[in-house]
């Protein structure tokens, strides 16, 4: 999943920066940019990637952070070893977008090896107590995580599941399925592995048809899979005839939203925790998917999107 993309290798340092540049001249505006003349609590750097939900979040960040007296930039790239480099937080970023489980299994990939097994669980005050060292030696601090999560998610056909009365993962327990998916879910415990050890369901045939791609919902609507692989906050799940089943035995790790703030950053300007924190509270699944659904399918501008939801929230 998008989120979760860990270590992306054999990137020229050309090529990073040119990424940056291109992200940031699509992304960087925002309605309520009026002036670009430093305001009164002095400059603020927002990093995070570029892919539609990532980017309606950071420019979220970016309204209301402006709003509350910070000259803010923006520079968003296309995955997160980009803007996490070696060493403490990366120079000159002050906060970031980020995901619970995502941002704590790359610091514990980063620091003891790609081969290590994930720190994280399903539950996001754990995974962030159980990664505690690694955010102190990297200089980050989370503030509050919000209810809204994106994991990986899996879905039925409509008629599927009424035909076999199924809500949850666990209802297919002991089920001969297909499941249509990234190529990389064979053996992942949150994926293919965890569908057979956990939940008990016999897995038949993996197709890989790639994640959330049309070739996988249409595997399943046309019945040649029964299972296949998306997100908890894909806004396109209902309007294509599917439906989500519940991950009720947490095989995903903990995929809510967070921010991720320089804790020298924080340390100087406290206040940010507050706009952000606010903002967090005002987040669920339901209207992330929502929102997501805007940018992919109605091709809304992620700072418009933004922009709108925090009208309709009441935080500007």
């Amino acid at each position: 999943m998008q989120f979760r993309r860990l270590l992306a290798t054999g990137l020229a340092a050309g090529a990073l920066l040119l990424t940056a540049a291109c992200a940031g001249d699509d992304l960087n505006s925002n309605p309520s940019d009026g002036s670009s003349s430093p305001t009164a609590k002095g400059s603020l750097t927002i990093s995070g990637q570029d892919w539609y939900e990532a980017a309606i979040v950071a420019n979220m960040y970016k309204e209301l952070l402006t709003a509350s007296g910070y000259d803010v930039s923006m520079t968003l790239v296309g995955t997160r070893d980009i803007y996490m480099a070696k060493g403490q937080f990366p120079s000159g970023v002050d906060v970031v977008p980020e995901y619970v489980g995502g941002l704590i299994d790359f610091l514990n990939a980063q620091a003891n090896g790609s081969e290590v097994e994930p720190i994280s669980s399903a539950d996001a005050a754990a995974t962030i107590a159980a990664g505690q060292s690694l955010l102190d030696a990297k200089g980050i601090t989370l503030l509050d995580p919000s209810t809204a999560t994106d994991t990986n998610a899996f879905f039925v056909s409509k008629e599927y599941a009424a035909a076999n009365g199924l809500a949850n993962l666990s209802d297919l327990a002991g089920k001969d399925v297909v499941l249509a998916a990234a190529p990389d879910c064979k053996g992942r415990s949150d994926c293919e592995g965890g569908l057979k050890d956990t939940y008990g369901i016999n897995i038949t045939k993996l197709l890989p048809l790639g994640f959330a791609s049309e070739q996988t919902y249409q595997s399943v609507l046309d019945g040649e899979s029964q299972l296949g692989e998306t997100q908890t906050t894909d806004g396109t799940v209902d309007a294509q005839g599917a439906v989500l089943l519940a991950d009720d035995k947490g095989i995903q790790p903990a995929g809510n939203l967070v921010p991720a703030v320089s804790t020298e950053f924080l340390a100087a300007h406290p206040d940010v925790a507050d706009t952000l924190n606010a903002l967090m509270a005002a987040l669920t699944t339901e209207k992330l998917a929502e929102l997501n659904a805007k940018v992919s399918v109605d091709r809304a501008k992620p700072e418009d999107v933004a922009h709108a939801f925090l009208v309709e929230a009441g935080l500007v």
